[in-house]
């Protein structure tokens, strides 16, 4: 039977990876820790919970693509207060699109945006999360990876990136901060990349769905259309940002987030979406209006992350060589020995600790003229348990090394 042919293009997931990794491994009687999902475990807003059930009745309803308008409004506020914008320049009925998180949005937006009557490179960084290549492969387009390794702390280098390939190259995607790094995108990155869009046309996407999981309270990383503000871009040309309450608010099943930016993007975005039948529940966004209202559980949120981070590096600094992230609730340390694959592997085996090889997030490259994967060697550790577990799970891959010297 006859399917799209682009379907042949997408790579194996990294959890399909994994699950093979691991098949006919029996690990030993200890409770198993999941560190290789970034889904957040911490607990829900019981102020959001309240909003769902009071507003169930509102399922009878249909919702419109667009959404309500206070929820348009209140995430117009939350991004004009946390990115200091002009007030009034993100308008809310040209400038915000509410959306059924980031991942649904990011795959949409690349369909409904790519043209592939011209050349259609997508630059994303490399290591990745692996939807920006399946959209661009099922939109026809070509995935364009930007190494982003050690020596440039995990952030890709724009300046070797070739005339040719920024002049067939319709997005660039940034993921800031980074997933699986933790890298922060910094300002000055997205002012050259604005400019960059000026001179060659391309759309910069930036997903920012990490943007609130911060490590030092008083550094909030920047994002794009704080850039755009910076430079008097009140009109955020060629700028879309994706923002979710996945991870700000713990709430991956809600399914709740926006894009923001250009109002000659949102609008043929807006038109694709109707045709799309993607309209987010009426009882989720009231919740989503409670949860983008609130900071105090955000700055909770920040606080545990906080105290894990701090014992996780209390206890597997001596045996494995990380940056201390700037941001998000991953580590992305080089594992002893170099193998990633045989280190997730033998770990599930001995301590029934389950962490993704890094190889898993990364594709080979040739930059520099010779072939690597910028993830080989390494293993994201996503922790997002709660501190206990995460503690055990840190304790647990500290013997393991050990017991191999």
């Amino acid at each position: 039977m006859p399917m799209n042919p682009e379907l042949a293009a997408l790579k194996p997931y990294p959890f399909e990876k994994l699950a093979a990794l691991k098949a006919g491994v029996t690990p030993p009687p200890l409770a198993h820790i999941p560190l290789s999902i970034g889904e957040p475990r911490h607990a829900p807003p019981e102020a959001v919970l309240e909003a769902l059930r009071r507003h169930e009745g509102d399922i009878a309803r249909y919702p419109a693509t667009a959404g309500l308008p206070e929820l348009r409004q209140t995430m117009a506020a939350w991004a004009t207060r946390r990115f200091g914008l002009s007030v009034g320049s993100l308008d809310p009925e040209r400038h915000i699109l509410p959306v059924n998180g980031t991942r649904e949005a990011i795959f949409a937006f690349v369909q409904a945006a790519l043209d592939r009557t011209r050349p259609a490179r997508v630059a994303m960084p490399n290591p990745f999360y692996q939807i920006y290549e399946g959209a661009t492969l099922l939109a026809g387009g070509q995935p364009e990876y930007l190494d982003c390794r050690a020596d440039r702390g995990f952030r890709p280098d724009l300046e070797a990136v070739p005339a040719e390939v920024w002049r067939d190259t319709q997005i660039v995607f940034v993921c800031s901060p980074g997933n699986p790094t933790g890298a922060v995108t910094l300002l000055e990155e997205f002012t050259r990349l604005i400019e960059l869009a000026d001179e060659y046309d391309f759309i910069v996407a930036s997903d920012e769905c990490y943007s609130e999981l911060y490590l030092d309270e008083d550094a909030p990383p920047p994002g794009l259309l704080q850039a755009c503000a910076a430079l008097g871009r009140h009109d955020y040309r060629r700028c879309i940002v994706f923002h979710s309450l996945s991870k700000r608010s713990n709430l991956p099943g809600l399914r709740s987030g926006f894009v923001a930016g250009d109002a000659e993007l949102i609008v043929p975005f807006k038109r694709y979406r109707t045709y799309h039948g993607c309209a987010m529940p009426l009882q989720v966004q009231h919740a989503s209006i409670v949860a983008w209202n609130d900071e105090r559980h955000v700055q909770a949120n920040r606080d545990a992350y906080r105290e894990k981070f701090a014992a996780v590096t209390d206890i597997l600094a001596p045996v494995m060589d990380f940056q201390a992230p700037a941001a998000s609730f991953y580590l992305w340390p080089a594992v002893p020995g170099g193998d990633d694959e045989a280190f997730a592997r033998d770990l599930f085996a001995e301590q029934h600790v389950t962490v993704l090889p890094g190889r898993y997030m990364s594709r080979d490259s040739t930059a520099g003229g010779e072939c690597l994967n910028p993830g080989s060697g390494r293993v994201r550790l996503a922790l997002v348990a709660e501190l206990d577990a995460t503690v055990e799970a840190a304790k647990r891959i500290r013997r393991f090394i050990e017991s191999r010297g």
